[in-house]
């Protein structure tokens, strides 16, 4: 395994942890500023919009688990396909949605060496 896809892997480890404790901080450092977030039924977004509709779920946790399907890089510029299961949670712990299925991601390497995320396709479908 190489570093930059070690440091792909430990980017969605941040991700899934960070989505967990309600660290919008974190996240939004694993975001280039230009994110855009595709989901079905409604126009891309940004990070402000994400990072806005985060903070309105405070009340709410987020659990979930990620599986690397297909991971390649090629220079500054990566893709990935993530199988992903999140779940919903009151504060009393229980459950008010769970989604699983796939995302399409298009990760880039900063001047500084971080890869961020830039671009996002959520796929995920409701489950019961």
């Amino acid at each position: 395994m190489t570093s930059d896809e070690e440091a792909i892997r430990a980017l969605v480890a941040t991700w899934m942890a960070a989505s967990k404790a309600g660290d919008l901080e974190t996240l939004s450092w694993l975001m280039a500023d230009d994110v855009l977030f595709m989901v079905p039924g409604q126009a891309p977004f940004d990070k402000e919009a994400f990072l806005k509709a985060t903070r309105n779920m405070r009340d709410l946790r987020i659990e979930g688990a990620s599986e690397i399907e297909e991971l390649k890089i090629l220079g500054d510029w990566a893709y990935m396909r993530n199988r992903l299961t999140v779940t919903v949670l009151t504060e009393d712990g229980e459950p008010t949605l769970r989604r699983s299925g796939y995302t399409l991601s298009i990760l880039r390497k900063e001047p500084d060496g971080r890869w961020v995320l830039a671009r996002d396709a959520n796929l995920l479908g409701k489950q019961s």
